[in-house]
């Protein structure tokens, strides 16, 4: 049995790891959707014309892994209070969304993203769009599985704020 869930939260390099890892998750792909350009590149998304943001599309077992739990690990690799991009990476294509794909995941979104704001853990309101899925194209090979193989670059990038983010509002 299988299922999928697609997030976007910045650059779709540092969104791969922290569910790559995950026991039940079958494959992470990094791509693009939101837009309205069929099959767009790299290049092109990153003209802010598109209108496509860069995501991850998750393949789980809903029997080992939960899509409320995938719906967690997302939060807490995110800043859901910027939406304009993830920390070093600016604009559209960066922002923060939970793409659902039927009636039972927008449930589980927002009643995460509800419970999220009511918990005091961030001052300013959580901006996270829950928007219907659309077309996912996935990216140019290069950027598959980024971490695993420039793990040197993969680590300046996780360096660019989001680590330092997660421990100062995260891991508390």
């Amino acid at each position: 049995m299988e299922d999928t869930a697609i997030f976007a939260g910045g650059c779709f390099w540092c969104m791969v790891k922290p569910f790559d890892t995950m026991p039940g998750i079958k494959k992470v792909i990094s791509g693009y959707t939101g837009g309205h350009v069929p099959n767009p590149t790299y290049e092109q998304v990153a003209s802010h014309t598109t209108g496509h943001t860069e995501a991850v599309k998750i393949t789980f077992d809903p029997e080992v892994i939960s899509y409320k739990q995938l719906v967690e690990i997302y939060w807490h690799q995110t800043d859901p209070t910027d939406a304009m991009g993830q920390f070093q990476d600016r604009g559209d294509n960066y922002r923060p969304v939970i793409f659902v794909e039927d009636e039972a995941q927008r449930q589980i979104a927002e009643a995460s993203k509800q419970a999220l704001a009511a918990s005091g853990q961030f001052d300013d309101p959580i901006v996270t769009q829950i928007e219907d899925a659309k077309p996912f194209y996935p990216a140019e090979e290069e950027h598959q599985e980024f971490y695993k193989k420039n793990p040197l670059r993969y680590q300046m990038e996780e360096m660019g704020g989001r680590e330092a983010f997660i421990k100062q509002n995260w891991q508390k």
